[in-house]
């Protein structure tokens, strides 16, 4: 392959698709593919420890004046296949961002630390001896100290997500605000579509510019389409230039790594090991395993104004029941998402949309351990297949938790609920109207979920012959490939994922940095 150097930014840039006029080839100790959370962090760490590192991101970096309030825009522009993703079998749709930070930028930047438990199942049922809370804490802490990780302030919580508290507090459940990676939030709602006032510490504002401070090269709108491999060892990457947004390639680029570390997702990483030849697969473990949080909601009218556009997206919790299965948030989200939740058409959708500043919107996350699927690579894309079936236990927890949150509801005041499940009225005014969801069986199909948060499919495991890489992400058959991602989770985390793939990835990039 005979390529040149790329020209040279100025110190402190990231690169960008308008600067590529030739093939790239660089050579470094540590080249990281992708920049979400898990990825920052571990290019972070590389670079801070004085070695060389180049983080590869096949999406754009985006400015405050790319954050588009058009929700509809603002996917198309930042998650990958236009926010449109979903699996075959059970559909479930799954929004999945391509852009410098990942999914940090997109998402509500929340930061719970899994309940200990999580962990010593891992640690028993995986075989993973150095994986237990205890172990991660000072990675945990020291993720939190640098994002500034913090319960949300009663300030920006605005009514929506305090009605939460307080229909909680009426029942005796327990409830807290929210932990974020937030610093001076407004609570103007728009974590979704990107923080116009730079307050959510998303990857491209914190770790990655600490990264680059430290030494780091950074590539955007570069799609690595291959890991090199020669035996037991890796030799780095190659793939090409692509432009924003339409995805068209041009240039050439190959990285050469004494250590490569795949960051790409649970859904790109099992599908750019099987495009380069099946590789760390030894254990048929390769996209399998898929999991996810398939979310369920609920939406409540209250008999006056809440200003539900006022307050941090999601700000207040309950972790009451995450050894049943669920976790419950508070919720908010543009008007075109919660338009595709809202029963009827016309005059009736019409009037609907009316009661909006009365609207408040609470979801539950579910841990799904018995739905699984699958990452299988396209023939001729990067884009996965995806293949996911939701078990029937997996259902019953589902509506236990659309159970619960209607009672929060009426606890709190609301005049009516709409839980969005097929089989049940659209609008129910009495919590004995809900009792359905406790009593009677329903299909999968039922319920109209979504499920962003995505794991285990290249699980870490003890034994190589169960599990892709080991706990501290290096992979079983080659000695210096690593994954950094939440596909190493074994299972899912109970509550949201981002803070613990980071812990992971700190931990394992201070081990790396040994290895050095």
């Amino acid at each position: 392959m005979s390529v040149e150097a790329a020209p040279e930014a100025a110190p402190g840039a990231v690169r960008v698709y308008a600067e590529y006029d030739r093939d790239i080839h660089e050579e470094t100790d540590v080249v990281v593919v992708g920049s979400g959370p898990s990825g920052s962090v571990v290019a972070f760490e590389i670079a801070q420890a004085g070695h060389r590192v180049v983080l590869l991101e096949e999406g754009p970096p985006l400015r405050v004046e790319d954050f588009e309030l058009d929700a509809s825009r603002s996917m198309a522009r930042t998650m990958r296949e236009a926010g449109l993703r979903a699996t075959t079998g059970s559909v479930i749709s799954t929004m999945q961002a391509i852009c410098l930070g990942g999914g940090s930028v997109v998402n509500s930047a929340i930061c719970p630390r899994p309940p200990a438990f999580v962990f010593d199942r891992w640690s028993t049922r995986f075989d993973l001896a150095q994986t237990t809370r205890a172990d991660l804490e000072p990675h945990f802490d020291a993720v939190g100290e640098f994002l500034g990780i913090a319960p949300t302030p009663e300030a920006v919580q605005g009514q929506r997500n305090l009605l939460f508290r307080d229909g909680c507090e009426r029942l005796g459940i327990s409830s807290e605000p929210i932990p974020r990676n937030v610093r001076g939030c407004r609570g103007s709602g728009e974590c979704f579509t990107g923080c116009r006032s730079h307050a959510k510490q998303s990857m491209d504002i914190s770790y990655i510019p600490a990264a680059i401070e430290s030494g780091a090269q950074v590539f955007t709108s570069v799609q690595v389409q291959k890991v090199r491999s020669n035996g037991s060892r890796v030799g780095g990457v190659e793939g090409q230039v692509v432009e924003p947004f339409t995805g068209r390639r041009s240039h050439r680029v190959r990285v050469d790594a004494r250590y490569v570390v795949l960051a790409a997702g649970c859904m790109a990483t099992p599908v750019l090991l099987q495009h380069s030849g099946s590789l760390a697969n030894a254990s048929g473990q390769v996209g399998r395993n898929l999991q996810f949080h398939p979310g369920v909601a609920v939406a409540g009218i209250f008999p006056e104004s809440i200003n539900p556009q006022f307050g941090a997206t999601q700000g207040y919790h309950s972790l009451a029941f995450l050894e049943e299965g669920f976790k419950l948030e508070t919720l908010w989200a543009p008007a075109p998402v919660l338009a595709v939740r809202t029963p009827g058409s016309g005059a009736e959708l019409q009037q609907r949309f009316a009661e909006i500043s009365k609207l408040a919107v609470w979801d539950g996350i579910i841990s799904a351990d018995h739905s699984l699927g699958s990452v299988k690579a396209r023939w001729r894309s990067l884009d996965p297949a995806l293949r996911w079936n939701l078990d029937p236990r997996d259902v019953k927890t589902m509506l236990r938790a659309l159970y619960v949150l209607s009672e929060i509801f009426f606890a709190a005041g609301a005049q009516k609920i709409m839980t969005g499940v097929r089989g049940m009225p659209d609008e129910l005014f009495s919590l004995e109207e809900a009792e359905p969801l406790r009593s009677e069986v329903f299909p999968p199909n039922a319920m109209l979920t979504g499920g962003n948060h995505a794991f285990c499919t290249t699980r870490m495991h003890g034994d190589p012959k169960q599990g892709v890489v080991d706990e501290f992400g290096r992979c079983h058959d080659l000695d210096n490939l690593y994954i950094a991602d939440t596909g190493i989770f074994p299972q899912c985390t109970s509550v949201n994922p981002m803070f613990t793939g980071m812990a992971l990835a700190r931990r394992q990039a201070l081990q790396l940095v040994e290895r050095l």
